[in-house]
């Protein structure tokens, strides 16, 4: 069944971006981060393409250092002579002898409990592991960059700034709880300005807004997971505080359909929003909607902070975007009711439960 639904959403992106798709054919895809769980989704988008679309196959380099994910079990999915797997540091220097066609650095350290735990580790991907991959880019010539930035470099935005827009600058603190991975993907995003403008790296930015959906991991500590798993294991919903703090939630199919629209685009040196717009909801709501998934509703208990959570948790976060909606006709199409309901039917399949 798992392996079904990442066939169906594949499907999806695929169809959604088969016109543009095949820029993609004879060329080689450089990604770091690949098998996290956006990544494993670019990669299986492409073993599709590979299959159904593309007159010359894509083929893909993956590089991952599995500090906060394994190593692929399902590699074999994956055919060899068109993906290679790399055991890599990003932060370290890369040499390849490859053609490299496009690069796409994903790798980071997104959860606050992990960011939380490797901090020097987060604030290095974002910006010797971005310098490492630019510098690639500019020895290859690569034909595109796509840098992922996040949500989190807004901070807590100012309620006048809600929905948020990608030129508004920030309410970020440099020595917070946060700062290890909010400031390290500000600055990796001035660094990739930097070489766009001194050596014309065809460069994008995306900021994805709470990304969620199949292959996130019971262990990944964000909400989404966290409550889903949970309550699958007969626990209560743990809701932080008064459960006020609100988040928008963007289903996967969605999120990498924009990243490919972007990173695909001739519209370089620009800064977009990726998420969904039309579901704001506070966490109380939300951990009642997922108990309605059940037959047996969960507890849910609201809960103090814990002390390996990082502060300064942001009040709001939902998406202005515009810009993305007019330059590429974006449009979120999964609810979250569907993207949660999607999300744990994989979890049953996966973790029999």
């Amino acid at each position: 069944m798992s392996r079904s639904i990442f066939e169906q959403d594949t499907g999806k992106i695929a169809k959604s971006i088969r016109k543009i798709s095949t820029q993609l054919s004879g060329c080689t895809l450089l990604i770091s981060g690949g098998t996290g769980f956006i990544g494993s989704y670019i990669l299986r988008t492409i073993a599709y393409l590979n299959k159904t679309t593309l007159p010359q196959a894509c083929k893909v380099i993956s590089i991952d250092n599995y500090l906060t994910s394994t190593k692929k079990e399902n590699d074999d999915e994956f055919p060899k002579e068109e993906f290679t797997f790399l055991e890599h540091d990003i932060r370290q220097p890369l040499s390849l002898w490859e053609k490299i066609d496009f690069i796409i650095h994903a790798a980071g350290v997104a959860s606050p409990i992990y960011y939380q735990k490797y901090p020097l580790e987060t604030i290095e991907t974002a910006i010797w592991g971005a310098k490492n991959l630019l510098e690639l880019a500019k020895i290859k010539k690569s034909k595109s960059f796509l840098y992922f930035s996040s949500s989190e470099i807004y901070g807590d935005p100012d309620p006048s700034a809600v929905p948020t827009p990608e030129t508004y600058r920030g309410n970020v603190s440099s020595i917070g709880d946060r700062a290890c991975y909010d400031e390290s993907k500000r600055l990796g995003e001035t660094l990739c300005m930097t070489y766009f403008f001194l050596h014309k790296i065809p460069l994008k930015i995306v900021r994805p807004f709470n990304i969620f959906g199949p292959g996130m991991k019971a262990n990944d500590y964000r909400v989404v997971p966290t409550f889903i798993y949970r309550a699958l294991t007969d626990k209560y919903l743990p809701v932080h505080d008064k459960g006020n703090q609100t988040r928008t939630f963007c289903y996967i199919t969605d999120a990498v359909t924009a990243f490919f629209q972007v990173l695909l685009s001739s519209k370089n040196g620009e800064v977009y929003n990726v998420g969904n717009d039309t579901n704001e909801i506070n966490m109380m709501s939300l951990a009642d909607t997922v108990s309605q998934l059940f037959k047996k509703r969960p507890v849910i208990k609201m809960i103090a902070y814990p002390n390996h959570y990082p502060s300064d948790e942001p009040r709001r976060r939902c998406p202005d975007l515009s810009k993305i909606k007019a330059e590429f006709g974006y449009t979120p199409e999964v609810n979250l009711s569907m993207g949660l309901k999607r999300t744990l039917t994989w979890y049953k399949s996966t973790y029999k439960l």
